[in-house]
C-alpha cells in the first residue's frame, strides 16, 4: 500500500467515515496535494494529504535519506459556519508544501507565517502547530512514522507573542481567556 493510501485510510478510520470531500492544490515543481474536508457535528476537519509522501529533511544536511526522516500531515479543525472558509485549501497546501519549498521541518510548536489571510476575510495570517488527536501512523521499516500535527490559526499579534514568549505562553493565554481556537470568528487573545 502506498504511503498516501495508508494516510488516507488512517484519517478516515480515525473520523469513522468511509470517504471525504477533497480538493487538490498544485504548485509548480511539486506533486499535487489533496486537502480532505471531513464534517463532524458542528466541526469541519481539514486534513492534508501529500506532506508524508517523502521525509522532511534539514536543508543543511549533507546527505538526504529518501526513507528516514520525519513525515507529517496537517489537521485544522474549525467550527462550521454559514460562509465557507474560501481560500483555506490553498493556505493549507502552502503550509504542507513548506518543507519541500523552504526546507522547513514541521513539528510541534512550529510557527508558520503566511503574511496573508488563511482564508477570505480571516484575521489569521499565521499558524501554530501542535499535536493532533490522530495517532501517528507507523510505516514499514526503515521509514519514520507519519505525524499528524494540528494547525491553530493565529493573528499577527499572536504570532509576535509566540516569537517573544513561546508557543506554551500563547496556549496558556488562550486557556486563561477561554478562547476556542476552533472558532473561525474569534478575536485575538488579549496579550
Amino acid at each position: 500500500m502506498d504511503v498516501l493510501d495508508s494516510v488516507r485510510a488512517s484519517v478516515l478510520s480515525h473520523f469513522d467515515v468511509s470517504s471525504a470531500n477533497s480538493a487538490s492544490v498544485t504548485f509548480l515543481g511539486l506533486e499535487p496535494i489533496e486537502i480532505m474536508r471531513i464534517p463532524e457535528g458542528n466541526f469541519l476537519h481539514y486534513v492534508t494529504l501529500g506532506g508524508a509522501r517523502r521525509p522532511m529533511t534539514d536543508p543543511a544536511a549533507a546527505v538526504v535519506d529518501s526513507e528516514r526522516g520525519p513525515r507529517a500531515e496537517l489537521v485544522m479543525t474549525l467550527r462550521a459556519r454559514r460562509t465557507p472558509h474560501a481560500g483555506l485549501t490553498r493556505a493549507l497546501g502552502v503550509l504542507i508544501a513548506s518543507p519541500a519549498v523552504e526546507g522547513i521541518v514541521l513539528q510541534t510548536d512550529a510557527l508558520l507565517d503566511l503574511g496573508e489571510s488563511l482564508w477570505a476575510d480571516a484575521p489569521f495570517t499565521a499558524a501554530l502547530l501542535g499535536q493532533s488527536d490522530i495517532p501517528d501512523l507507523p510505516l514499514p521499516e526503515p521509514a519514520d512514522p507519519v505525524r499528524f500535527l494540528s494547525v491553530a490559526p493565529i493573528t499577527a499579534t499572536e504570532a509576535a507573542w509566540v516569537r517573544l514568549r513561546g508557543a506554551s505562553a500563547l496556549r496558556e493565554a488562550w486557556s486563561e481567556a477561554g478562547i476556542d481556537i476552533r472558532d473561525p470568528d474569534r478575536g485575538a487573545a488579549s496579550l
